[in-house]
């Protein structure tokens, strides 16, 4: 079912206030969730209801007309639409962290600007990563100077969001090798955003590649971006505290799911002499195990938001550091639970559950295309080194 259009943009004013909005657009946009999987069928109108509901724009600081929520309240609303949606809950990930770097880095002309598109309902895409580097932190596209403005060359993948987006800010690395965040508008001359993402999970993110050909870049539209990371900042936690939300949602989801399908289609089995399902021990003992687990998750996003909230108030080495590793814990048990209850939903619910009609494959799939994004091991590592040696993990978007 399309999600109907609307052209008034809302203002959303506190955090309870988007909660609410979050609650009220997901159970919209859940109903349609698998067929838009099943279809690939990429959800154009359903972002203009979501982006025109306000919530793109809740993060924008009171300063500049925004609602300027908390992170714990972003994260919860990110994990309500990604649990609509698993797709649709990672689209604005790096809108969010673009205005992020903005407010970390942005002068006050750019963020009065740029802040003031995204509360008229601009969508904000990304062009980050690439393919072919040494690493993923490595970055051939070039920034380059043009008399008082610039020209970036080069191409990108994974740029989620980007096929939806007004602006497509663009990490490149200028002529002295630092790296920039240029807010290139979809419109400009010489970038094209070609729809090639073939993952097998968040079918519908168009997180395919964008190029860049001698694309101009007005002076006014580049963000310092390295500068975000060589001093103590909340960009990588902030990130990567949403990429947690996400995996929680997902999570939250196939749990949801696997409720109801027990509950109403699966059959008991022969050895437990019962007549339904649901009073199956095993299966409850199961489900005992899983539910533990997902709250765990739940609560840890919520810990982790606190812990962004505090740094972003006051930044400095150990707040920084203390809110990556909370982040990090968050984000390590959102990978495991949301893998775990994905495949215990097929499990539980039997062979009838594998069947296409029901689509609920997609939420093993969604998980475990997310959770690649970056490798729960490190995120183990970093945080056992820090409790147990007190060493404070790198300054980086991917812890």
């Amino acid at each position: 079912m399309n999600a109907p259009l609307t052209h008034t943009v809302a203002l959303i004013r506190s955090d309870a206030e988007a909660l609410d909005v979050a609650e009220t657009l997901a159970q919209v946009l859940s109903p349609g969730s698998a067929e838009r999987d099943r279809e690939r069928r990429l959800p154009h109108s359903e972002l203009e209801l979501f982006s025109h509901s306000g919530l793109w724009a809740i993060s924008a600081p009171k300063a500049f007309g925004g609602a300027g929520v908390s992170s714990v309240t972003l994260a919860k609303v990110i994990a309500r639409i990604a649990q609509a949606d698993g797709s649709l809950g990672q689209i604005p990930q790096n809108h969010f962290y673009a205005l992020e770097v903005l407010r970390i880095n942005g002068s006050e002309a750019q963020q009065r600007r740029l802040y003031g598109e995204v509360l008229a309902g601009k969508r904000f895409g990304n062009a980050l990563a690439e393919l072919g580097t040494k690493t993923a932190l490595d970055r051939n596209t070039r920034l380059s100077r043009d008399g008082e403005h610039y020209r970036v060359n080069g191409r990108k993948f994974y740029a989620t969001g980007a096929l939806y987006a007004q602006r497509i800010p663009t990490l490149a690395v200028d002529d002295e090798g630092r790296g920039q965040l240029a807010f290139i508008p979809r419109q400009a001359p010489g970038l094209q955003v070609i729809d090639d993402w073939s993952g097998f999970g968040q079918r519908t993110t168009g997180s395919g590649s964008v190029l860049l050909d001698n694309v101009p870049v007005h002076a006014d539209d580049v963000v310092p971006f390295q500068s975000a990371f060589d001093r103590p900042t909340t960009a990588g936690p902030f990130a990567q505290l949403l990429h947690a939300a996400i995996d929680t949602g997902i999570a939250r989801a196939a749990y949801e799911d696997l409720l109801q399908f027990v509950r109403h289609k699966s059959r008991p089995w022969i050895d437990a002499s019962i007549d339904k399902a649901s009073d199956d021990p095993l299966t409850q003992q199961e489900i005992g195990r899983l539910v533990i687990r997902l709250h765990a998750s739940e609560a840890l996003l919520e810990r982790a938001g606190e812990f962004v909230d505090r740094a972003q108030a006051a930044p400095d080495e150990r707040s920084v550091a203390a809110a990556s590793i909370a982040v990090a814990e968050a984000r390590a048990i959102s990978t495991e639970v949301s893998l775990l209850i994905s495949s215990k939903l097929l499990e539980l619910s039997g062979s009838r559950a594998t069947l296409a009609e029901y689509g609920l494959d997609r939420h093993w799939r969604n998980a475990r295309t997310h959770t690649l994004h970056d490798p729960v091991r490190w995120k183990y590592h970093a945080i056992g080194n820090y409790v147990l040696n007190e060493r404070l993990p790198p300054r980086r978007g991917t812890i």
